[in-house]
């Protein structure tokens, strides 16, 4: 997305991505309204919708066999009041359309960055493994956003600071048939989150931190129970997960740096902050960190007059809605997960959820909080 938004501005943009395509599972599919309003703004929304993909206009939750509306989007003033669900590699693979029709953007794909190139204390590019061997690339700026994982964080040296993590997080898919009926969020023994993605279900299934150990030793029948008896109608499709290199598991981190910078160098996204999947945010503030960062540096780097204090800017203005995202996933929503593997959710209903069902206007500020963010961010360059 910054490559984008740069290249649109005529800066010269070189993305390096370590996979030969983005078909890649398990990864975070909702596009929130912020998102689509950037492409509104952007003049794209009309192409953006002609890739498939479902809405979600409220995110209602079980909480022992109770409904509860979590948030509402459709009071939100913008042209798209819903999440769409749309496979990332679709958005993924769209953005790049959109990025070549700018001569300043360019992108390498099966080519993974191995090391930081560090001289006199200033990083002033990156050696990458390509298709054809050894790379080596310079540029006046490298903006790391390579994920939770991140190869340039784990070598710049800046300090990260963590919250202890309470989940971890059993991916897999399952068939789906029409007449299904499955709640998006189910509690219990666990949670289930089910995702349509059209011909079979996206299912994470939500343990507490360091468990899997546990539920593997435990066998894959306790482990088809345990689903099963969150969500009924898909007992009788998990005997698909006849293995367990079909369960694929996201080890939860929520971190931030303490300074998303350092000369030559500056982190966005997970990259900056790993988040926790609650509310599907991660990517709604990765985008918007994209967005700040071309606003901010796209005008200083097109005339070449970027410094160091530039970068400071972006993280002035990202940091204060990224804690408070944090912060709300860690506190406010820890009793919607398990404690342990015997923990029964729907005994320990979070206290919010009351006031949900008591103060339905409560829905639509969650549903600002969710689908826009703590700050919007809009195309201004």
């Amino acid at each position: 997305m910054v490559g984008v938004l740069l290249a649109r501005q005529g800066v010269e943009v070189l993305v390096l991505e370590k996979h030969a395509d983005f078909l890649r599972d398990f990864r975070g599919d909702t596009i929130h309204p912020s998102t689509q309003e950037l492409m509104y703004e952007l003049g794209w929304l009309d192409d953006f919708q002609q890739i498939p993909h479902s809405k979600m206009e409220q995110v209602t939750v079980s909480m022992a066999g109770n409904l509860v509306t979590f948030a509402d989007f459709r009071k939100l003033k913008v042209h798209c009041p819903y999440i769409a669900f749309m496979p990332q590699w679709d958005f993924l693979d769209f953005l790049v359309t959109k990025g070549k029709t700018f001569p300043s953007f360019r992108l390498l794909q099966s080519t993974e960055v191995r090391e930081l190139l560090v001289e006199e204390g200033r990083v002033v590019g990156v050696r990458a493994t390509a298709v054809d061997g050894p790379l080596e690339v310079r540029a006046d700026l490298v903006i790391a956003a390579d994920g939770r994982d991140s190869i340039c964080r784990a070598q710049s040296g800046m300090e990260t600071i963590s919250n202890a993590p309470f989940i971890d997080v059993l991916w897999f898919r399952v068939s789906r048939k029409d007449n299904d009926k499955v709640a998006f969020f189910q509690s219990g023994k666990g949670v289930l989150v089910v995702i349509n993605r059209g011909n079979y279900w996206q299912v994470a299934y939500v343990i507490p931190s360091r468990a899997f150990a546990e539920v593997r030793a435990a066998g894959l029948a306790e482990f088809h129970t345990r689903v099963a008896a969150l969500a009924p109608a898909l007992g009788d499709r998990m005997h698909e997960i006849d293995s367990w290199d079909q369960v694929h598991q996201l080890t939860v981190r929520v971190d931030r740096l303490k300074t998303w910078h350092r000369p030559g160098l500056l982190c966005i996204g997970d990259a900056a902050h790993a988040m926790s999947p609650a509310g599907g945010v991660g990517i709604n503030l990765a985008v918007q960190d994209a967005v700040a960062t071309a606003n901010i540096l796209g005008p200083k780097l097109r005339v070449n007059t970027l410094n160091d204090s530039d970068l400071s800017r972006v993280q002035a203005r990202r940091e204060l809605p990224t804690r408070i995202t944090q912060k709300f996933q860690v506190a406010v929503l820890r009793d919607l997960y398990p404690k342990d593997l015997h923990d029964d959710t729907a005994r320990h209903t979070p206290p919010i959820f009351t006031a949900f069902r008591l103060l339905p206007p409560l829905r639509h500020a969650m549903g600002r909080f969710i689908g826009l963010g703590i700050r919007q961010e809009h195309i201004s360059n």
